[in-house]
């Protein structure tokens, strides 16, 4: 039977699935229900300094990316951080840690880039019995036009600086949340590391403007007639956030730090693939937003699930395995070759592999076969692009062969090497390095 326990950055949790901190996470009414659904922990909605509470806006503050048949790919906010008192949240944290021993209480934290707001802050989180804190230097919008959120966590010097202010001041597990509005999400994550992060979470929000209201051309989601650049999560933004994961693990000046994932976490296929390039756990928020909070339930008995039929016993026993399998484009191997097959006892005879081929790609679908419609990869043309994979919409209609060394392409007429060879070494590149003899 599968072990969900999790320990990250020496905060344990009965599973591996956080809430992110967001609305889902601002009251203890709503972490109460959470923890009852069956969460493993949850990061409290960011908490701001002392003094006149946050002003959110009384009108729009979500905006969404639908299909036709109005499934969410993607999700947009202009929240701000806590618009409660910091007592409130205080007071409300410490009641909800006494009665959830066993569940993962951090407390998100956002205050001006000073040493002395940063130590009072911390101080009074402590007091609560919180199990540790994130900062949040990724919120891209409100907050960052006020010298925070994403205006720290662009800055690597300022993310290096804060951290190892929080390190000295508090005793607490520090988590440095990373916005991905940057050119290369390795400066920052090694800047956390420098100034003595226990982990990094990832990915933040990502800018985004939704799109115009065509009645009125005006922005949309928008407040009385203006709107405002958002943050984006979601659905869509899972691949981002995945490359940005993988980047860090595989970067010698950041492998190894705990990385908790962020984005587009809908079930436990997803939180597998954040596992397998590494992170250590997941935090869900737009799926929670959209479906509630039992959703957790599926992603527990389908992970567990997935361990027992592969014989993992511990999340441990595959997390970051498919990190190894990433590299960059310049190292794959360019005498490997895959031909598209379709099988045809599956084929529904829809014909979008040979629309999209032969519109888009290389012509190597066929549309009939004596006079009949009939759809037929020509291996002479196939490039093995995967394009036909993609939009067939049945699943293992359409797969790749990947020839054996010694058969013979037919669209060059070459037999496939045994031996790799990539770009570095091939004679189209101007700066190929030799090849040992």
């Amino acid at each position: 039977m599968a072990d969900l326990r999790n320990h990250f950055a020496g905060i344990a949790s009965p599973n591996p699935f956080w809430l992110a901190s967001a609305p889902p996470t601002d009251k203890a009414v709503n972490v109460h229900r959470a923890f009852e659904a069956g969460w493993g922990g949850v990061v409290w909605k960011t908490l701001g300094e002392d003094g006149p509470p946050v002003v959110n806006v009384n009108g729009p503050r979500y905006g969404a990316l639908l299909t036709p048949d109005r499934r969410l790919l993607g999700f947009n906010n202009i929240e701000l951080i806590t618009d409660r008192p910091l007592q409130t949240n205080l007071d409300e944290i410490r009641a909800v840690k006494r009665a959830w021993p066993d569940r993962a209480l951090v407390v998100s934290l956002m205050v001006p880039c000073n040493e002395t707001a940063w130590r009072e802050i911390l101080a009074r989180v402590e007091d609560t019995g919180a199990d540790g804190v994130e900062l949040n230097f990724g919120c891209p919008h409100g907050m960052s036009e006020r010298g925070m959120g994403a205006a720290v966590g662009q800055v690597p010097e300022y993310i290096e600086m804060v951290t190892a202010w929080c390190k000295t001041h508090s005793r607490l597990p520090v988590i440095v949340k990373l916005t991905p509005n940057v050119t290369d999400i390795r400066a920052p994550a090694a800047a956390a590391k420098k100034g003595g992060a226990d982990a990094v979470s990832l990915i933040n929000t990502i800018n985004s403007v939704m799109g115009v209201d065509p009645r009125t051309l005006t922005m949309t989601p928008s407040t009385d007639g203006m709107g405002s650049h958002g943050g984006y999560c979601g659905p869509a933004v899972k691949p981002i956030a995945l490359h940005m994961v993988a980047e860090i693990g595989r970067h010698r000046e950041t492998a190894g730090i705990p990385v908790s994932g962020i984005g587009g976490v809908g079930s436990w296929r997803d939180a597998l693939d954040y596992l397998a390039l590494g992170a250590g756990n997941v935090q869900v928020c737009t799926a929670a937003m959209t479906y509630g909070f039992k959703i957790v339930q599926e992603m527990i008995d389908g992970l567990s699930e997935y361990m027992d039929s592969m014989g993992f016993a511990t999340t441990a026993d595959f997390q970051g395995r498919a990190l190894r399998t990433i590299t960059d484009w310049q190292y794959l191997n360019l005498n490997a070759v895959s031909k598209a097959v379709i099988n045809q006892d599956l084929c529904i005879a829809c014909g979008r592999c040979h629309i999209a081929c032969e519109d888009t790609s290389h012509q190597a679908i066929s549309a009939t076969k004596d006079g009949a419609r009939h759809f037929e990869v020509m291996e002479d043309e196939c490039v093995g692009c995967n394009l036909c994979v993609t939009v067939c919409p049945v699943p293992d209609c359409i797969t790749l062969r990947t020839l054996a060394p010694g058969e013979v392409d037919a669209r060059t007429g070459r037999a496939v090497p045994a031996e790799p060879a990539d770009w570095t070494t091939h004679p189209n590149n101007p700066m190929r390095r030799a090849v040992p003899a």
